[in-house]
């Protein structure tokens, strides 16, 4: 995988949620080469992907595809560290859904170096605080939160 950025990129565990964080200016001065690299990066859920993968469900970037995640039964609420890196896929995956459908969305690098996703309004979600709550309490279901954020 060729992510030019990818040099100057760190991967820390915030203490509360074992997030993905970014350091200052990660996104560089690439423009849409680091943009495409970024969501690339992000796009990647090997965790949320492994999870899934004995179920039959395909995750094809879709709308649909919440729609199936939120039927899954939440066999990993027993595992704590399982439920902490598998929340933070589940947010990466929303985040990737709406950026690649959702006209004018697009990650951006939030406070802290989280990356949220920026919609044309400019309106910011945090996307992996929702993937949070989704693997913790199945609310909100994340086709509904996808719901509310593509009519806006």
């Amino acid at each position: 995988m060729d992510i030019p950025f990818l040099d100057r990129w760190r991967k820390r565990r915030d203490s509360s949620f074992g997030a993905v964080v970014f350091s200052e200016g990660s996104e560089g001065s690439e423009g849409s080469e680091s943009r495409a690299g970024l969501a690339q990066l992000l796009s990647e859920c090997e965790l949320l992907r492994s999870q899934v993968s004995g179920t039959g469900l395909r995750l094809d970037d879709s709308a649909a595809s919440l729609e199936a995640l939120d039927q899954l039964l939440p066999r990993w609420r027993d595992d704590e560290e399982t439920l902490t890196w598998l929340g933070n896929d589940v947010g990466l995956y929303l985040g990737t859904v709406v950026v690649r459908t959702v006209p004018g969305a697009g990650w951006e690098i939030g406070p802290g170096g989280r990356p949220v996703v920026r919609l044309a309004s400019g309106r910011e979600i945090d996307v992996v605080t929702a993937g949070h709550d989704w693997a913790s309490a199945g609310a909100p279901e994340l086709s509904q939160l996808y719901a509310e954020i593509a009519e806006v």
